[in-house]
């Protein structure tokens, strides 16, 4: 019987960032808008493709952030934020909220959830959570937000992003 030692620590990786990137965009993700209100009112929002489910009961999901990100500090000390996954036709926002100049809410149609994070008008689906835990790894911190309220349109399209474009869902 052959006993399998485990490695203490991982291999250094054999590709170099670019690569990695680009191999990252082989997988083909919805688009979200996080959004929440910092400490002093103002409204806070970014593009993400880092959304993914993690438990039915509690209802968790969780994003991740780059640690050097403007909106960390809003994000790491808030209690609420909202996820707001994209239709096929808020391709403009989704590169609106992922610019790093200007108002990002400039002209967007929101409504306050009852925590005070941004609700995007005609957004796929919502999802209003507590921040119920943070992990930092690497260059990122991942969020782990437990969900209050959600809705959906139902028979929305989503934005799709793969290989560094936006898609539209086209069904096979």
């Amino acid at each position: 019987m052959l006993s399998k030692v485990r490695p203490l620590q991982a291999l250094p990786p054999n590709f170099s960032p670019s690569e990695f990137r680009t191999a990252l965009g082989m997988f083909a993700t919805g688009v979200t808008i996080v959004t929440a209100r910092a400490e002093d009112g103002t409204l806070v929002g970014l593009t993400a493709n880092s959304f993914n489910s993690v438990s039915m009961s509690p209802p968790l999901v969780l994003w991740s952030l780059a640690r050097a990100a403007g909106s960390m500090a809003a994000f790491s000390t808030g209690a609420h934020y909202a996820i707001n996954i994209l239709g096929a036709d808020q391709q403009d926002l989704a590169k609106q909220f992922a610019t790093r100049q200007g108002d990002r809410f400039a002209g967007v149609q929101f409504s306050l959830s009852a925590s005070g994070a941004p609700l995007i008008h005609g957004a796929a689906a919502t999802f209003e959570c507590f921040n119920r835990s943070q992990y930092a790894e690497g260059d990122h911190v991942i969020f782990v937000g437990e969900v209050e309220r959600c809705t959906y349109q139902a028979g929305a399209s989503p934005l799709l992003f793969h290989g560094g474009k936006f898609y539209a869902e086209h069904p096979l």
